[in-house]
């Protein structure tokens, strides 16, 4: 398996906490078990690793994993009763209106296409809150919480009102974020050369997990910074996008 940095965010001997790049699998690949993934990573680096939740491959930001069978049992029951915070930050297209609210709305399996959710009537109840961070000329930064963990949820609920993630090529309409889609007439790219994208993955950070410790319940609230990709996109929009 490929070595690759991994930021290590907290540790001690009950818990690590790291800050998943994009483009890392969380663990295994059923199909293809030789890709570097987190599980794998931590369990050679640090002891074994137990998975308590998960991020989706293109996904950046906290993970928690625990070290022992017992702070693994604590942990996942926290996230089954709901007693996680978790927070994310998403760049989307447009400005959502209210700049504040709640996405109440049921997720289950797209009916005409696998691998994709969407909002059907039989869908598990799912529950997102955003709110407005920053907002630009064509796009805007949220801050949202998820309520609920179903897959793919903020992006189905962002893309069910009209602002889906500014790069998703599954539920919204762009592969890559390209800084010429920002300057326009000012962007001059030198000849020969084929612009490349400044974030081509979702555009999507899980920056803050707020939990219990599983030994001493202080409550802990851990923050992920932005990785390059992203901090990139947001530099650039706060200079040409307003």
């Amino acid at each position: 398996m490929a070595k690759q940095r991994v930021d290590i965010l907290y540790q001690d001997d009950q818990i690590i906490v790291v800050n998943k790049p994009p483009g890392v699998l969380t663990i295994p690949d059923r199909h293809k078990p030789e890709l570097f993934n987190l599980q794998h990573f931590l369990s050679e680096t640090y002891g074994r690793a137990w998975v308590v939740h998960r991020l989706d491959r293109e996904t950046s930001g906290v993970l928690v994993f625990a070290r022992q069978a017992g702070a693994h049992r604590d942990l996942s029951l926290q996230f089954e009763k709901r007693q996680v915070q978790k927070h994310y930050l998403a760049l989307v297209d447009g400005l959502p209106t209210p700049r504040e609210a709640e996405i109440d709305k049921p997720i289950g399996p797209h009916p005409g296409q696998a691998g994709k959710m969407a909002i059907i009537r039989t869908g598990k109840p799912s529950i997102s809150r955003y709110r407005v961070l920053e907002s630009f000329r064509q796009f805007s930064l949220l801050e949202v919480e998820i309520m609920t963990g179903r897959t793919h949820q903020i992006r189905v609920h962002l893309a069910a009102i009209g602002h889906p993630l500014a790069v998703d090529p599954l539920y919204g309409k762009r592969e890559g974020f390209y800084l010429s889609e920002v300057k326009g007439q000012k962007y001059q790219l030198a000849k020969h050369k084929e612009e490349r994208p400044l974030m081509s993955r979702n555009s999507l950070h899980a920056y803050k997990l707020s939990f219990d410790h599983p030994v001493t319940k202080k409550r802990m609230q851990i923050e992920g910074p932005l990785p390059k990709d992203f901090g990139a996109v947001i530099k650039q929009l706060r200079k040409w996008g307003k």
